[in-house]
């Protein structure tokens, strides 16, 4: 029998009586079984639970826009079922007692989750590779990245393995991963989806949003997390619209602003560069506009992410004391100070190590102005930049990620370079905007690799930026190609 992977088409065959939905998770839980081994996409998997759930909805007992469909969540989103890991030791047994607010709607939506995918520790990298559970593997090439930190969401959609998923972005954490992986990544704007239960990296960048294989797909699960959530006081109470309604009707007038800076970056590899330009060529044959604009503080954005963000992090983190809950060391210590550190020395990697300490820096006395402050007005003039652009377009358009997916260990020894990945996604959640990931070329190695075209819209502009992503879509059929040996050789 075969399957449909893409959400809308199992939604629909489900309802239609071709397939039932104990059939398609059987056949998701059978791919999870047989890729998982070599990919490490999952870090918890619950069968029983999701064939339990799938019944029901057979059954005519659970109903929804999502009704029977598989999906995957990422593994810092806290379930009152399973344990919540954040793929590190320090939280390798926890438990929580509740459930996310996002996990909340899926399932009343009728979605079947069938497990927690693997990230970097806390959200913390690009790559997946930072996780305490081992590195996730791309399914186009399994000896390169799939991105980070959502990395075992977008790895697990692309390998078959549920026919939607979830993550999080703090800085591209979503659509650096659609794009490595070859999917639909969508980071809505800050305040769109409530943050209640995600376990936080960066509080004030932190956004949760959808992987599909398609703008709908994507569409429908932006449409059915989103909304104000009186749990969260960062969520705005703003109306949600029918993302799916109108979604192939074309954007009359359409303005597409291509920033100056961005065509003058370094480190643009050629092939995302050519498939780029060629995305903007088919965007100007569908009758769009290309304008040129100006963000002129971009070059900062990595600076003052790099600032934000670990600050952030140091005073989130500092609840993970071996005390009240999280990792605790077995060791014999002197006092409650060695608890403390040694404690947090076991439990965190070295890379949220390296970030806790960046941000307890920035924040010190002494030097909380001249960092910390001094980031934060530069996020705001990254922001004005922003709204004078789209004075003069729509829609900001650029790569997702500079290369294709790189190798598997080729970036861990120099931070810097890893931190350079995110040079086209972290302004966006510096400015609080919506962003999304759509397929637009491969490259033609021995195994092809997804490239990833970025669109960037003002706030709350997420119907008209899924209407824009999908005139690119219709007209292109990258978003159909699927990896030919996901465990690869």
């Amino acid at each position: 029998m075969d399957f449909p992977d893409t959400l809308i088409p199992a939604r629909d065959a489900i309802r239609e009586g071709r397939i039932s939905s104990r059939q398609l998770t059987r056949h998701v839980l059978d791919r999870i079984e047989s890729l998982n081994g070599r990919l490490n996409a999952f870090n918890s998997v619950w069968a029983d639970r999701a064939m339990q759930v799938a019944a029901q909805v057979d059954e005519g007992r659970i109903g929804g826009p999502l009704a029977g469909v598989p999906i995957a969540i990422k593994d810092n989103l806290c379930t009152a079922f399973g344990t919540t890991t954040c793929s590190s030791k320090m939280l390798r047994q926890f438990r929580s007692p509740y459930d996310a607010t996002v996990v909340r709607k899926l399932e009343s939506a009728g979605a079947v989750i069938v497990g927690k995918t693997n990230l970097d520790e806390f959200a913390m990298g690009s790559s997946t590779e930072n996780s305490a559970f081992g590195p996730t593997l791309n399914p186009w090439d399994p000896a390169r990245v799939p991105g980070g930190s959502s990395g075992g969401s977008a790895a697990a959609l692309a390998a078959g393995m549920c026919c939607g998923a979830v993550g999080s972005d703090t800085g591209g954490s979503i659509r650096q991963p659609a794009a490595l992986c070859g999917v639909v990544g969508l980071k809505p704007t800050y305040g769109r989806v409530s943050r209640y239960g995600l376990v936080a990296y960066a509080s004030s960048l932190d956004q949760i949003g959808p992987f599909g294989w398609t703008v709908a797909d994507a569409a429908l699960l932006l449409g059915v997390m989103a909304g104000h959530d009186p749990k969260d006081s960062t969520s705005v109470s703003e109306p949600v619209p029918d993302y799916v309604a109108d979604l192939d009707r074309p954007v009359e007038g359409l303005r597409i602003g291509l920033p100056r800076e961005y065509q003058l970056a370094g480190g643009i590899d050629a092939r995302v560069k050519s498939a780029v330009d060629a995305a903007v060529g088919r965007y100007q044959q569908l009758g769009a506009e290309v304008v040129e604009v100006s963000l002129p503080h971009t070059e900062y954005g990595i600076a003052a992410y790099y600032v934000i963000a670990p600050c952030e992090a140091s005073s989130n983190l500092a609840r993970y004391d071996g005390v009240h809950f999280g990792h605790r060391t077995s060791e014999r210590v002197r006092d409650i100070i060695e608890l403390f550190s040694r404690s947090r020395a076991e439990g965190f990697g070295a890379e949220v190590q390296r970030r806790i300490m960046i941000g307890t820096y920035a924040l010190s006395s002494g030097y909380y102005d001249a960092y910390y402050l001094r980031a934060l007005k530069v996020r705001a003039l990254i922001r004005r930049d922003f709204d004078e652009a789209f004075k003069r377009c729509d829609v900001i358009l650029c790569p997702t990620s500079p290369t294709p997916a790189f190798r598997v260990g080729e970036k861990t020894g120099d931070p810097l370079q890893m931190y350079l990945v995110d040079v086209f996604t972290v302004t966006c959640n510096i400015a609080a905007l919506p962003g999304i990931s759509i397929p637009c070329g491969f490259t033609d190695d021995p195994r092809p690799l997804p490239i990833g075209l970025q669109l960037i819209g003002p706030t709350f502009s997420e119907q008209k930026l899924l209407r824009i992503a999908r005139m690119y879509e219709a007209a292109t059929d990258w978003h159909c190609r699927r990896p030919a040996e996901p465990v690869g050789a």
